[in-house]
This record gives C-alpha cells, structure tokens and sequence, in this order.
C-alpha cells in the first residue's frame, strides 16, 4: 500500500473561510495553517512532498533543508516569492495558477475608472457632508463629470486581463490602444509606443509584470507625457509606478485621478507615502482586492488542486 502524500498549505488565512478548496482525490495528508512566518516554514515542511504557497517564500535556505519537497502548487499567478532557479535545480516543479482573474480584475478595473471618471468619491461625499441637503438647485454640480464614450483608454500589457479590459472599454464606447508587447488575438486594437500611449490616453490601465526593466515604468517623465487630467489606473504590481511621481503629478494638476489596488509595500506600513492622499477624492485605493472575487477565487481553489493532481498522476505515470 503506497503512503498517503503529505501537503502543507502555509498561508490558507490568504483566503477567507468561505472559499473552499478541495481535497485532491488521491490517499493524502493535508495540514493547513492560516499563517507561515520565514523561520517557521522549514519546520512545517519536514517531511511534506508538496507545499501550497500564496506569498510565504521559499528560497534556497529553505529548500537546502528540505529534500522530501517535490513540488509547490502557488495559489497565485506571480511566483516571485519562489527561488525558480534554486528549484530547477534540485527537481521541485513550480506551478501557478493563470487565468483565473480575467473577470474579477477588469471589473474593478472598470469600477474605478467610473468611480474617478464620474466623481463618485467627491459627490458621494457631498451628500454625506450635507452639500445637497442646502443646495439651491434639483441637483449639486461640482466637479465635472467625464464619460467614458469617445474616451481613449491606453492598455500597457494584453495578456488575458489586458484582453478583457480592452473588450471592456470596446462595449463602453472606448478607443482603445495598447502597447507593442503581447497578443491582441482577436482585437482591433492600434498598437503604439508607450510614449504615444501616454500621450493619447485618457485613462492609462497597467497589466504587465514587475521586472527589473519595467519597474518604475511611470515615472517623471512619463507623466509629464500624459494628457491633462488624465487618470491611471494600476491593479498589476505597486513597484510599476514611482509614488513620489505619482504624487507630484497628482499636485500639479497634471494627473486626474489615481486608481491604485496594489503598493509597492504590501500590507504598507501607516506612512506609506500614497496612504497620506488616500482621503484626496481623486485618488482610490483598495487593498488589493481586484482579484478577489467570490468566483475567482472558487475557481482558483479548484485550479491549485487540479495542479496537485497533474503533478501526481505525471509522477505515477499515467
């Protein structure tokens, strides 16, 4: 009788109680913690073949001392947090999980774009400071309000989310273009530098990934590139954008609104420098949770699972 393989799941408090993921269909042991501390991970992964990690690292140090491990199943579509190249090296598999916010993502992504387009933030915060209750007039006019028809939205990264925001834009009435990497599929979407992109757009939507040659993407001069008023929007990765930039272009008037689900530094420590405008109705930002709805995380519950089970049935050999 084959033992039953052992999985330790070291950050399940990543997600709420709610999302169920479900147990792989082969004799296992399954152990779980909410949360893995750095010093804690080598111990609870003694003797475990397969680890299943959303933002707890795993480098070298760890996998030196870890000889059982065969395989990590990252409950993400970023695996930064792994040693890629310490794991080739000594035969552990690296699997994520892609695909499964292509419709909880551009959603938010849209959300804001309404939200900061169409001042909700400020006129919301009329009514609850009693503007309307005293106006003279039906209706309280205040800051203008933008549609997005006829409106250029400017697209840095087509992958699949990059796809869906375009398709999204394109049912608002959008002109959309993108930047010359990646696969348009089935889009007519112009394609162009992204100085001209900046130059053009009226909101700037960012799906790309954190590189060395793309972090602080936007920066000063980009900025200064961008159309009056203009907004943009980051639900990627913080590091993209250089904040004090940012925040120099938002105090110039140069920058319209800021739409911003991730930091540079997450969960930010209480000075981070954009939390001190978060209160500014021009800019919104969510605690990185554009990924997070109930369907997309159902779906990449099951997807880490059925990683696991690919990973077991290849080493069985069927």
């Amino acid at each position: 009788m084959t033992d039953p393989i052992r999985i330790a799941f070291l950050d399940r408090g990543t997600f709420p109680a709610y999302v169920d993921f479900p147990r792989p269909a082969f004799p296992h042991e399954w152990h779980e913690w909410a949360a893995t501390s750095r010093d804690e991970v080598v111990a609870r992964l003694q003797g475990m073949e397969i680890a299943v990690v959303n933002k707890v690292p795993i480098t070298e140090a760890e996998l030196s001392q870890l000889p059982a491990l065969r395989f990590i199943a990252v409950t993400a579509t970023g695996t930064d947090n792994i040693d890629g190249e310490a794991c080739r090296r000594r035969g552990v598999t690296v699997a994520n999980v892609q695909g499964y916010a292509a419709v909880s993502v551009p959603e938010h992504v849209f959300a804001l774009i309404l939200a900061l387009r169409r001042q909700i933030v400020s006129y919301r915060r009329d009514v609850i400071d009693g503007h309307w209750q005293t106006s003279q007039q039906f209706c309280l006019l205040g800051e203008p309000i933008r549609d997005l028809r006829g409106a250029t939205l400017g697209i840095v990264g087509l992958g699949a989310i990059g796809r869906e925001v375009a398709r999204l834009g394109m049912a608002f009435g959008m002109r959309v273009v993108a930047t010359e990497r990646g696969d348009a599929g089935d889009l007519a979407v112009a394609r162009l530098p992204l100085d001209e992109l900046l130059a053009q757009s009226d909101v700037v939507s960012l799906h790309c990934p954190l590189t060395d040659s793309s972090r602080h993407l936007l920066s000063g001069p980009q900025f200064a590139m961008m159309r009056r008023g203009a907004i943009v929007i980051n639900t990627a990765r913080g590091g993209l954008i250089d904040d004090n930039a940012m925040i120099a272009a938002l105090q110039a008037g140069t920058l319209g609104g800021i739409g911003i689900d991730v930091l540079d530094v997450e969960p930010p420590g209480a000075g981070h420098a954009l939390l001190r405008w978060a209160d500014d109705p021009r800019v919104i930002i969510t605690p990185h949770v554009a990924w997070a709805s109930n369907g997309a995380m159902r779906d990449l519950a099951g997807k880490v699972i059925e990683g696991i089970e690919r990973y077991v049935r290849r080493k069985a050999g069927a």
